[in-house]
C-alpha cells in the first residue's frame, strides 16, 4: 500500500492570498516527511482551493489567465507539483478552460454537470464538451485532458485530482494506491464471498494504521484531518493490476460475465470501512492508468457502454478513456448526458476525464509519452 496523494485544501478569497499558499505547502511537505518516517511511500502532495469563480471574480478572461498563470509559477516556486483551482458551474468560466489549460501545465480544473438538488445542468454539458474537444485539438496528442474532468454530484475534498475542489476551513485528506492489497485478498479466496471478507480484513487493518497516523498528523499542526478517500486508485505495475486481480477469482477476463458482480463486491468493501471516509471511495477503472485494464480493452473485452455500466455500481465514472480525435461535439454530450443521469439516478459522484486523440481513429493506439498513462487502443462510439 502507497499514499498516493496527500491533498489539503484551502479557501482562497483572492489570487493574491500568497502566504496561504505557502502554509499549505509546508504543512503537505511537514506531512509528508511524517508518513515517510513511518514506513509509507507518499507518491504526491497537492492542493487544491475553492471554485476560482469566486476568487477570480471582476477580471477579464486574458486577467484570469494572467492570475493563473502567476499561480502556477508562485508554485513552481515552492515545488508544488499538483495545484488545482477548483471547478466552475458557468459556462462563460467552463469556455476559458482550454486557454488556462494550453498555458500551464501543473493546474487542473473541472467542471459542474449536474447534481441531485438541481438535474443536468445542459447548458454546462454543451460547454464541456467543447471544451474537451478544443483541448485534445491544442495540445500534445490531446494530453492536456489529463488534467480536466467534468462531474456530477462530486462532493468538495476528494483527494484524488482533476475533481478535487474544496470548501470550509483547510483541512487535509489521503488518497491511497492498494491495488496489491486486492491481489493479495483475491489470489488466496475461492470464491467471490471469501474475496469479499479477505479483502474486507486486509483493508480495515491496513486504513486503520494510516488513520491513526492522519490523526497525529491532525493534531500536531492542528490542521483538519478531512478524511481517507478508500478508492482502489490505480497502478502501473503489471503485478498490481486490478484487472488481472478480478482474473484470480477465475472471470475468464475483465470485462466478460461477472466484471460487473466484482465491482460490486470491491465497491461494497469501499464503502464498509470504519474509517472516516470521503470522496468517492470507490472502485476506479481508468482505462490508461492500469496495464491490465490497458490490455483488456485492446483486446476489446469492454467497451464505453461496459464501462457505464461498471459505473453504476462502482467509483468514479469514466476516466483517462481514449476517444477517436473526429469524435463530435454532440456525441460527447451524449456521453457527459448519460453519465450525469447515471450520477442523479444514483445519487453518487460520477466524473468523466475523455482523451479524444487528435489525428486518430478508433481501433489505432495512442501515443502518450506520459509516465502517468500506458497506451491503449482508442475506443469506438456509436
Amino acid at each position: 500500500m502507497k499514499i498516493r496523494a496527500i491533498t489539503t485544501g484551502l479557501l482562497l478569497q483572492s489570487a493574491n492570498q500568497l502566504q496561504k499558499i505557502q502554509q499549505v505547502a509546508a504543512f503537505n511537505q511537514q506531512a509528508k516527511d511524517f508518513f515517510v518516517q513511518q514506513g509509507y511511500e507518499v507518491q504526491t502532495t497537492r492542493i487544491a482551493t475553492n471554485s476560482w469563480g469566486e476568487y477570480l471574480v471582476g477580471l477579464t478572461a486574458k486577467e484570469i489567465v494572467q492570475q493563473v498563470q502567476n499561480l502556477e509559477q508562485f508554485c513552481h516556486n515552492l515545488q508544488v507539483e499538483f495545484f488545482s483551482i477548483g471547478h466552475v458551474s458557468q459556462p462563460e468560466h467552463i469556455a476559458l478552460i482550454p486557454e488556462i489549460n494550453q498555458n500551464t501545465s501543473i493546474i487542473y480544473c473541472s467542471s459542474n454537470i449536474g447534481d441531485t438538488a438541481s438535474g443536468i445542468n445542459f447548458e454546462n454539458i454543451r460547454a464541456s464538451a467543447q471544451v474537451i474537444k478544443r483541448i485534445s485539438e491544442v495540445t500534445a496528442n490531446g494530453y492536456g485532458n489529463f488534467r480536466f474532468c467534468t462531474w456530477a454530484n462530486c462532493p468538495p475534498g476528494i483527494p484524488f485530482f482533476p475533481t478535487s475542489y474544496h470548501q470550509g476551513n483547510t483541512s487535509f485528506a489521503l488518497a491511497l494506491e492498494f491495488p496489491d492489497l486486492v491481489m493479495e485478498a483475491f489470489t488466496n479466496s475461492d470464491n467471490l464471498r471469501e474475496a469479499e471478507h479477505n479483502l474486507s480484513f486486509l483493508l480495515e487493518t491496513e486504513l486503520t494504521k494510516i488513520e491513526t497516523l492522519a490523526k497525529q498528523v491532525s493534531q500536531l499542526f492542528q490542521i483538519e484531518y478531512r478524511g481517507i478517500d478508500s478508492s482502489l486508485a490505480p497502478t502501473l505495475e503489471k503485478d498490481a493490476s486490478i484487472a488481472f486481480a478480478y482474473e484470480r477469482l477465475g472471470l475468464n477476463k475483465f470485462g466478460h460475465q461477472g466484471t460487473l458482480a466484482i465491482s460490486a463486491v470491491i465497491t461494497r468493501v469501499l464503502k464498509s470501512l470504519s474509517v472516516k471516509l470521503c470522496g468517492y471511495s470507490g472502485l476506479m477503472l481508468p482505462v490508461c492508468e492500469d496495464l491490465g485494464l490497458a490490455q483488456r480493452a485492446n483486446e476489446q473485452t469492454y467497451n464505453l457502454t461496459n464501462l457505464l455500466l461498471y459505473s453504476a455500481v462502482c467509483g468514479c465514472g469514466l476516466d483517462t478513456v481514449p476517444l477517436p480525435g473526429d469524435i463530435t461535439i454532440e456525441q460527447l454530450e451524449a456521453i457527459l448526458m448519460d453519465l450525469a443521469a447515471l450520477a442523479i439516478k444514483l445519487n453518487k459522484p460520477l466524473s468523466a476525464r475523455l482523451f479524444p486523440i487528435p489525428g486518430k481513429k478508433a481501433g489505432e493506439m495512442t501515443a502518450f509519452n506520459s509516465p502517468y498513462l500506458v497506451d491503449c487502443r482508442i475506443f469506438s462510439v456509436v
